[in-house]
């Protein structure tokens, strides 16, 4: 029996591992997954049920999750059972066999199933596809984190207009629990790593419109989702409509109430989830190193377990940041690449992504609705932008709005 001929049914009949829920793991570009392991061999995804019947099929198809470009999975170097990779049990299989010449392995090689070439060559794998619900809960890890924070005070605002200096990508280097999360870093082109933008992007001008004007009623961060359609045979993502996260920081209670109320004005719109914005009211309209990590976890999530891509659009708004070169608010289209994976504990690269702005012909009332709502949500607030105010020299808020 050769190397390749070893499967997870081999390692079983030998007592080597021995099926279990929850002993299989993949560990990959900041990401983990969990499968049991079943009694003939194959393999069960916790998340989603769905059944492997080698670790490359299991391997390629969660990989390609997080990196869409990704073409094979190294299951029996990725895979771990018990948290020891698969290919030390194959070797200690091999070591304990070498002297041994058994007759009745050959059978075991002939029903190795069909993925025997592929564990070790990585061909693509062929998986039905899987469908699962696109809750919108599944982004809200930048609200709750907002939320966390407590309410605004003086010493936030402050914080917040600090003038914070972006470093380049480059200059990061691995990750550093001692480095501030909130560190600004500095996008790329596509063309940087000699890449093609892998979806084009066309926004409304009524969406600028409505993430603008949230993002200029407060001092504090302000989060919102994007409404729209991914179509697959185009490769065009269109946002058509944003919808601003109603809620105070430290109103945990009414976050989930207001998330399904946004999940049903997308449903009857005929819209589905297609990514996020937020703002950073005084600084540069850049990711944090915060932001890159909640990005690329969006971008896994709004990916599903499907095996099709769909991206994930992030928009970031600075509407008050004194280096922009008008009194325009530099908005921010971007998304994250993962690591080289020689270097798969790197945070994930920020791309800029370049966008269409489609112009529409005239503003519809349910967005004047919602920037009367808006109005309404931040009037008295602490954080509450005072427009009589002086923005600069020769204008006020209300005139930079």
């Amino acid at each position: 029996l050769t190397r390749r001929g070893i499967t997870l049914r081999v390692l079983l009949k030998d007592g080597l591992v021995a099926p279990g829920e929850g002993v299989l793991s993949i560990h990959y570009l900041g990401k983990k997954f969990v499968g049991d392991l079943l009694s003939d061999g194959k393999i069960r995804w916790q998340e989603t049920g769905h059944i492997f019947n080698s670790p490359s099929a299991w391997a390629t198809h969660c990989k390609k999750l997080v990196n869409p470009a990704k073409k094979s999975g190294c299951g029996w170097a990725s895979v771990r059972y018990k948290g020891q990779k698969l290919d030390q049990y194959k070797t200690t299989w091999l070591m304990k066999h070498q002297s041994f010449n058994h007759p009745t392995e050959t059978n075991v090689v002939s029903e190795g199933e069909d993925e025997v070439a592929d564990e070790d060559e990585d061909d693509k794998c062929h998986i039905s596809e899987c469908s699962t619900g696109r809750k919108l809960e599944d982004l809200n890890k930048k609200q709750n984190q907002s939320l966390e924070q407590g309410t605004a005070d003086t010493a936030v605002k402050k914080l917040e207009k600090k003038e914070r200096i972006p470093v380049r990508y480059s200059c990061i280097g691995n990750r550093d629990l001692a480095r501030d999360p909130r560190t600004l870093v500095e996008v790329m082109p596509f063309s940087a790593l000699n890449k093609f933008q892998p979806f084009n992007v066309a926004v409304s001008s009524n969406v600028l419109l409505l993430v603008d004007f949230h993002c200029h009623l407060t001092t504090s961060e302000v989060v919102g989702y994007l409404g729209g359609r991914w179509d697959t045979n185009t490769q065009l993502l269109t946002v058509l409509r944003a919808f601003p996260c109603r809620v105070r920081l430290g109103d945990l209670q009414s976050a989930g109430t207001v998330e399904e109320e946004i999940c049903q004005s997308m449903f009857m719109r005929g819209l589905s989830l297609v990514g996020w914005y937020h703002s950073h009211p005084f600084s540069h309209a850049l990711p944090s190193l915060q932001d890159i990590d909640s990005q690329m976890d969006y971008q896994l999530k709004l990916q599903g377990s499907n095996n099709n891509f769909q991206p994930c659009l992030a928009l970031i708004c600075g509407p008050y940041h004194n280096g922009n070169p008008s009194s325009e608010s530099k908005i921010l289209p971007f998304y994250v690449m993962p690591p080289p994976e020689q270097r798969a504990s790197d945070y994930g690269i920020p791309m800029e992504v370049e966008v269409t702005y489609v112009q529409d012909n005239f503003l519809p009332n349910d967005a004047l609705s919602e920037m009367a709502l808006l109005v309404e949500h931040y009037k008295g607030a602490p954080d509450h932008v005072k427009f009589k105010d002086t923005w600069n020299q020769h204008k006020t808020y209300l005139d930079k709005l």
